[in-house]
Parts: C-alpha cells; sequence; structure tokens
C-alpha cells in the first residue's frame, strides 16, 4: 500500500501503526466525525465512509449520489447500484472485500452498534481510534478560511443585536423595554439576530443564545423572557456556514447602565479575556490559559469555581465542524499552531445576571489571531 498525499495521510499513518486493514464510519449528516472526513453534507440517512488500500471511498445514500460527487474530497463514490448490501455497515463490509481486506479494522468510538456488530460477522476484529479527534485539533488554511467566513455570519448577527438594543428604549415601571412599538423580549431579539446570519449564507441551527436578567446564569437559554433596561444581555452565537464550520462570538449589553454589579463584572470579563488570550502561542499549556482567566476574575474579587455564582466553567474550547470541539483549556495539554478555540470567560450571579465575552481566535507560533473583530461594547451602539 502507498501512503496517500493526501488529507487522508492521517489515516494511512493510524493504519500502519496499529496494523490494521482499514478504517470505517457510518453515520448521517448530523455527524460530525463523518463531515469532517468526506465534506459532504449528507442526508438524513446514514452513509458509511470506508479508508483502504490507499483510497477513502464514500458510499452514497440513494438520492445522493450526485451531491456525493460533487462535495466528496476522495477518491470514489460508490452508489446504492453499486454495491448489492442494502445496509451502511453492509456496503463497507463489501468494499472491504472488494480490496480483499482482512484482519483489524479500525472505527471510531461512536461507530453504530448495528455497522460494528456488521463488520465482526464478516469476519473482522473492530478496534477503537480516536485519530480523527486527534487530527481535527489543528486545522488546515482551507479550514481556517471556512471558520472566518462562519464568523462573519456571527458578526452580521452580533450588529443585528446591538442595533436592535441601542433603539430600544423603556417603557413603564419595569423598565421593560420597546423596540418599533411592540415589548423586546428575548425571542424577538433571537429572531432578528437569526436572520442577519441567514442573510449571510449562515445557519443559526439552535445555537444562538440571547438572555436577559437571571436568564444570563443559565448559558444554554432558549426561553422567552423581557428584555430591561439596567440588565445584563448576554448574545452568543455559534451559525454553521456552508462548509460545515462553525463561529463563535459573544456579547453582554447592558442598556442605561447605572455602573453597579454588572459594570464591574464586565471589567473583571474583559480583563479576564485579555489575560487568557495573552498566554496564547504555540506550545503554550493550555490548562494555564484557563488558570490565568481565572486568576484574573479572582483579582476582581469575583469566585472562580463550579457552583452557581462567579467564573462558572472553562475559559474556552476547541471550534471546527462541531460547536464545542477538543481542546478544553482546562486540560493539561500543549496548544499546538492551527488550533482554533473560542476564547470565552463569565461571570454569573442569579440575583443579578451574567456577563461572557467570547472570540474565535487560531493559535499561532507566537500568539494568536482573530478570525473576526467585534467591539467590546458594554453599552449597545447603532
Amino acid at each position: 500500500m502507498v501512503a496517500p498525499e493526501t488529507m487522508f495521510t492521517f489515516l494511512y499513518d493510524e493504519l500502519e501503526a496499529r496494523d490494521a486493514a482499514g478504517f470505517v464510519h457510518v453515520g448521517d449528516r448530523f455527524d460530525d466525525t463523518l463531515r469532517y472526513l468526506t465534506r459532504f453534507s449528507g442526508s438524513d440517512d446514514r452513509y458509511a465512509f470506508v479508508f483502504v488500500g490507499g483510497d477513502a471511498i464514500l458510499c452514497a445514500p440513494d438520492g445522493f449520489e450526485r451531491q456525493a460527487r460533487r462535495e466528496f474530497t476522495g477518491d470514489y463514490v460508490y452508489t446504492p447500484e453499486d454495491l448489492r448490501a442494502d445496509t451502511p455497515g453492509g456496503r463497507a463490509v463489501e468494499v472491504l472485500a472488494a480490496y480483499d481486506a482482512d484482519g483489524t479494522v479500525l472505527v471510531p468510538q461512536d461507530v453504530p452498534h448495528d455497522a460494528a456488530v456488521r463488520l465482526e460477522r464478516a469476519g473482522f476484529e473492530v478496534a477503537s481510534t480516536d485519530v480523527v479527534a486527534r487530527e481535527r485539533v489543528v486545522k488546515d488554511p482551507e479550514e481556517i478560511e471556512a471558520l472566518r467566513k462562519a464568523q462573519a455570519a456571527a458578526t452580521a448577527g452580533m450588529r443585528r443585536a446591538e442595533t436592535v438594543l441601542a433603539a430600544a428604549d423603556a417603557d413603564g415601571a419595569d423598565d421593560a423595554l420597546q423596540y418599533e412599538g411592540e415589548r423586546l423580549t428575548t425571542t424577538h431579539l433571537r429572531h432578528e439576530v437569526d436572520a442577519a446570519v441567514v442573510r449571510e449564507g449562515a445557519l443559526p441551527r439552535e445555537n444562538t443564545v440571547v438572555a436577559a436578567g437571571g436568564a444570563c446564569t443559565d448559558r444554554h437559554f432558549r426561553g422567552d423572557v423581557p428584555v430591561r433596561s439596567g440588565e445584563t444581555v448576554v448574545v452568543a452565537l455559534a451559525p454553521r456556514g456552508p462548509h460545515g464550520y462553525h463561529g463563535a462570538l459573544t456579547r453582554t449589553f447592558v442598556v442605561d447602565s447605572d455602573g453597579g454589579w454588572e459594570r464591574r463584572a464586565f471589567l473583571a470579563v474583559e480583563s479576564a479575556q485579555q489575560a487568557g488570550l495573552d498566554e496564547l502561542a504555540g506550545g503554550a499549556d493550555a490548562s494555564l490559559v484557563h488558570e490565568e482567566t481565572a486568576a484574573e476574575i479572582g483579582a476582581y474579587g469575583f469566585p472562580a469555581g463550579y457552583g452557581d455564582t462567579g467564573f462558572t466553567h472553562g475559559a474556552g474550547y476547541g471550534v471546527g465542524v462541531s460547536r464545542r470541539e477538543s481542546p478544553d483549556l482546562r486540560d493539561d495539554t500543549r496548544l499546538e499552531p492551527g488550533t482554533v478555540l473560542a476564547i470565552e470567560p463569565g461571570v454569573y450571579d442569579p440575583s443579578e445576571g451574567g456577563v461572557r465575552l467570547g472570540d474565535l481566535v487560531v493559535v499561532t507560533d507566537d500568539g494568536f489571531e482573530f478570525l473576526g473583530e467585534y467591539p467590546r461594547s458594554f453599552t449597545p451602539r447603532a
């Protein structure tokens, strides 16, 4: 077998190191590992990817043959007409048999059970590998450009959120905000944001979080509450671009702040994010980025831990075809140039609200580069 000079060289190397005959994965369009391997946006039906004999092969689902040939970055696309089996696992077995493969077949840990059973019944020894997860950590230039485009959509969505908040007025004794004659709620604001993201050619995919007041302590808030003056409003976007890669942008705004808890929290988080960014560089310890971020928040008098008050989560995480992937900045691992991270510290208090700031960056040899910049404005601006 000759080593391929393609994006699949890492699979070839893993097969050589493990003395394995091939690699198989099965999934649908929601499987990020499969999206990474194939660049095929897929269907709701499962399909198989096989790497054997130095060739990368996609067993396309029925009705998606043309799309598969257009999008797949590997060597061959087999259609249902090319194969006798009627299941993805069976088709993978057929492909392996066509290459006279035997012995061990490597699969990701999340390969569907029925596909693994089909491989075992065909006489293969099935062994798991995390090689794809490891390979996904460092992005190549094409991936970084895809991430940059997704971040441009996130920026457009954030611009819309800030514009709406800047134009809103307080109404009545409860300080609820009005926008264009209607009460502004988190759902209304989220719809405005998502529409701007779609106009930029990306999909929100229910990844947009808009929270206000006490709801800001829920980092995955999807409810509907009024937006009021003097309260924090957290807007977090993670749109998915047409190439399957995500953006990551988070900002916190306050309309008509009185300069109390929320202002002090904003200054703490802004300073903490910069402290974390300052630690980024090729070879840096990921956990040190988190530790420096937490220490800076602590210097402003906010606790750092895992309760419901203060800095309650990690300083950041990897971003790619998954909105959250390796590495987690709390892990004891070395950062490599080309690693893309969301640096996103926050401070929370159930009785006050929450403040979070997040940006998408790529680690370089001697620092980092923003994949899209957006101002850190405490007061929303039109």
